[in-house]
């Protein structure tokens, strides 16, 4: 799995030891990163905090429905770039998250991916990336 943080500013840290935005890059805008992320990982979710620690109940739930197929699992916190949270919802014309993008399609939340899960339609989406997570 792949996650974005970073580490809050202290202002009494020197300029050499403070951390650097992961999201600035001179040549890239958000939205160019945002792209990237959607195009590049399978799976990719924007939601508060990260997987492994949500902060909300819709989170944790898309989370848990996403892991049971093992398959690579991208994410970027919303919480540390007030900016980036407004890119993603103009990216994806959606107000709310979780935001989950499958294979460059946006999924919406994680009521429609349990709802995918129970259908099937889920395992049938991810069946190519499962089986190249097993070559």
């Amino acid at each position: 799995m792949r996650y974005s943080t970073t580490v809050p500013n202290y202002p009494d840290t020197h300029e050499d030891f403070m951390p650097t935005n992961k999201l600035q890059n001179p040549d890239l805008s958000l939205k160019d990163i945002v792209e990237q992320d959607v195009n590049d990982n399978p799976m990719m979710i924007y939601m508060k905090e990260v997987p492994d620690l949500p902060r909300c109940g819709f989170g944790s739930l898309a989370v848990r429905v996403l892991k049971e197929y093992n398959v690579p699992l991208s994410a970027r916190n919303i919480l540390e770039d007030p900016e980036l949270k407004n890119v993603v919802k103009s990216f994806s014309n959606w107000p709310t998250f979780p935001q989950i993008f499958i294979k460059g399609e946006f999924v919406r939340r994680s009521d429609i991916i349990l709802n995918m899960h129970q259908t099937g339609e889920l395992k049938e989406m991810l069946k190519d990336i499962a089986a190249n997570q097993e070559n």
